[in-house]
């Protein structure tokens, strides 16, 4: 299978890219940095630096759509959500144009989202029929998803990926916390009574193959562990397994303070589950949280 993916260089980019290289699959990447891509792959996948070196998506059996902005890196000021989305809907949009313009499109087209689809949903459980709260997460993610849907057609399927806090030791947010961790002042945030819906990057790579490989799948899909957590659990197990004290509890007053607007990413929640991967018949590795601890974090 030729795979187009954009997004490579990323946390689960670069574990997904990687996969399906040992699975014997062509892979070109689209990456502004060719020369970081290059550095991870080496000559063993094609380069673009832009969509502007294609014309149509004739030469593609599938396209996996990866890149954006990073959402929490910065505060939420009205210049970095216009990056935000920027870095989402043009692409996407690009995309499904691309795909409109083919006349062998590709068969599939899976096509990042995320759990902030649904707003802050407080303790209800979460599921891909779940009416989202309007809130600029929640505004991000619909049009991004509302893009690569341009790309449906009887030829070709749409796949979302709402995804959840990708655990990794080599990115993402796990790596951001584990420095406080590790210096024994990590903690709860907030009350620590919101939901964390989580998934083990290999989950995640493995889940993203299911439906790339099962031709009835279409629309979308919670990237998430059946088994999410409160925050306040997920930071005891965490300091657990790192073998660190965790005495400190950040108020949501310092989080509104140090992050504004965008301090809903970790005071807010969805008890999100994954129904409709479940139901197709995937099997996560790691389901329970204190498993994926010990999986990511082995004692000598």
């Amino acid at each position: 299978m030729h795979v187009l993916i954009t997004g490579a260089t990323g946390l689960i980019g670069r574990h997904l890219t990687k996969k399906l290289l040992l699975q014997s699959h062509t892979i070109t990447v689209v990456s502004r940095s060719i020369e970081k891509a290059r550095a991870r792959f080496g000559d063993s996948v094609s380069y673009f630096n832009t969509l502007d070196n294609l014309k149509n998506l004739d030469n593609f059996d599938a396209v996996i759509n990866l890149a954006g902005e990073p959402i929490a890196d910065k505060r939420w000021t009205a210049v970095q959500k216009r990056r935000l989305c920027n870095s989402r809907w043009q692409l996407t949009a690009h995309l499904s144009k691309l795909f409109l313009d083919s006349h062998t499109p590709p068969a599939v087209f899976i096509s990042g989202s995320a759990v902030g689809y649904y707003g802050d949903q407080g303790q209800s459980i979460v599921t891909e029929d779940e009416s989202p709260h309007s809130e600029f997460t929640h505004t991000l993610c619909q049009r991004w998803e509302e893009e690569a849907l341009r790309a449906n057609s009887d030829r070709t399927r749409v796949c979302l990926l709402r995804t959840g806090v990708v655990l990794s030791t080599e990115g993402g947010a796990l790596t951001k916390m584990l420095p406080i961790f590790k210096m024994g002042l990590g903690g709860p945030l907030g009350s620590g009574l919101q939901y964390m819906p989580w998934i083990h990057i290999n989950d995640m790579v493995n889940a993203i193959l299911f439906l790339l490989t099962t031709p009835k799948l279409e629309g979308p899909f919670n990237m998430v562990s059946p088994y999410p957590v409160h925050n306040e659990l997920f930071t005891d197990l965490l300091a657990s397994a790192i073998d660190r004290p965790h005495f400190f509890r950040t108020p949501a007053c310092v989080i509104r303070l140090l992050m504004g607007e965008s301090a809903v990413l970790v005071l807010g929640g969805q008890h999100a589950l994954p129904k409709r991967l479940e139901e197709a018949g995937f099997h996560f590795e790691f389901s329970d949280l204190e498993k994926a601890f010990e999986n990511l974090f082995p004692k000598d």
